[in-house]
Formats: structure tokens, sequence, C-alpha cells
């Protein structure tokens, strides 16, 4: 049966409401004037000045602290979180309580953290925002590596305790480098997510240091410029590139279990 091409019309206009504003984006990040909406030639000089703003240099620095210290955390704790839920305890229950940092609102997660930190009298700064994004990617890791365990070959982790290997040893030696796909597309997905968020980072930091998107925050309040523009392309180029590396570690993975 042929399909009618005006099925592809819905399909192809969802795509461009998606996409067609990015597209405008990065191009008007390379425009030579000083307006961001209108466009008056090609130039990197944006991204040159973006060099020199030690304001935005300083938030990439946290921002990247941030994220590299809540992947860490979430990456090992995410892990060991399927591990248990998936081999050990198995309950509908807490498969939801797991899950729930992924669905809740940012704004509520946010505001239970901020008074959770003010209730145990914790000091705000970087490492409150480090432990916040943690628990926030920790449920998304956990639900990456668990599809990964779905398809993992229990029988070699079954026959490493027969021939007398512990807990330990088996998951270490069995049971982690069959997940390592998984948990490598986890911790990628985590990064990702910790680089570009907001409303978390904003809620529970103190008020010397900035991350990244609380400085961008802070400078389209004044109008959006070229500058930006060029900024949230860099934004885009990097989580556009951590995704695409889990996704395609993730396919590898599978791929390989298969085999």
């Amino acid at each position: 049966m042929r399909r009618s091409k005006l099925l592809y019309v819905p399909f192809w206009a969802t795509y461009a409401f998606l996409y067609l504003p990015i597209v405008v984006l990065v191009v008007m990040s390379f425009n030579s004037g000083d307006s961001a909406y209108t466009f008056e030639g090609l130039s990197l000089k944006w991204y040159g000045e973006l060099v020199q703003d030690e304001r935005v240099l300083e938030g990439a620095v946290n921002t990247l602290i941030v994220a590299t210290g809540s992947t860490v955390i979430a990456t090992v704790l995410g892990t060991l979180l399927a591990v248990g839920l998936a081999r050990h305890t198995r309950s509908k229950a807490l498969d939801a309580v797991s899950l729930m940092p992924a669905v809740l609102p940012d704004l509520v997660l946010a505001i239970g953290l901020l008074v959770f930190y003010g209730m145990i009298q914790l000091t705000l700064g970087l490492y409150s925002v480090v432990l916040a994004h943690a628990v926030f990617s920790m449920a998304f890791v956990a639900a990456v590596v668990r599809t990964r365990l779905s398809g993992a070959d229990t029988s070699l982790e079954e026959a490493s305790r027969d021939l007398g290997a512990g807990p330990v040893a088996t998951f270490m030696k069995i049971t982690l480098p069959q997940l390592m796909p998984g948990i490598v597309a986890g911790a990628l997905l985590a990064f990702t997510l910790s680089l570009d968020e907001f409303v978390i980072a904003f809620f529970t930091i103190g008020n010397t240091e900035q991350t990244l998107p609380i400085v961008i925050y802070s400078m389209i309040r004044f109008g959006v410029t070229p500058k930006i523009n060029a900024l949230a392309a860099i934004l885009l180029l990097v989580s556009f590139t951590a995704v695409i590396a889990g996704q395609r570690l993730t396919k590898i993975g599978e791929s390989r279990a298969q085999d």
C-alpha cells in the first residue's frame, strides 16, 4: 500500500518546530553585527569575546567542576542502585522511589533540597550544587544501567559464584564489565544534564559562585546578544556530542551482548 506524502507533513513540521530555533541560534552566533536579530555577515568575533570574558570563563570552570563531581557521585551510586534493585531487592515501590528525582519538577526538587540544606545547616556553595545534581542525575544513571542489566547474561555470574568467587569479585570481574557501556552512557547523560541545569543550581548555590547557566540568565536579563548566542551554541555542541556518544556506546554494548 502506497503511503500518501501528506503523512510526512506533520512529521517534518514537528522537526522544524523543534530544531529551527536551534539552527537560527547557531547561525546568529556567527553574526558580525551587534544585533541578535539582524544578520549582517559571518564573523567569529563573538567567540573570541567569550574567551576574554572572565565572568563567562569562571562560570564555565564552576560548571565543569559541578558536572564532573556530580557525574562521578551519580554514576557510582546510580550503578549500585540499579544492581541492587535488579539483583537483590526487587520491589515496585522502591523502583518508583528511585525514579522520583527524575520525574519530580525541578522547582519542587530544588526547594526540597534547599530546605534540607537549611535543616542540616549546610553552607551553600559549589559542593551543595554537586550533591544536588548528583541526586537529580542518579535516577537517570540507574535507569540506563538497569536497561543494560536486563540484557546481561546472568549465567556468567552464576558460574562465577559456583566456582567459589565472592559477591565482590563476581561484581568486579563479571557484572561490571558487562555493564560498562551502560555505565559510560549513563555518566555522559548525567554530565550533560548537570552541564545545562539551571533551576536546581540557582536554588542551591551560594552568593559567591555562579555556574554557566546562571551567568547566561543574568546576561539575558539585559537582552540577548550574539555573545549569548555563541555561548549557547558551544553548550549545544557539548550536549549533542555527549548524547550521541552515549547512544553510540549503548548500541555497541547491545550488539556485543547479542554476539
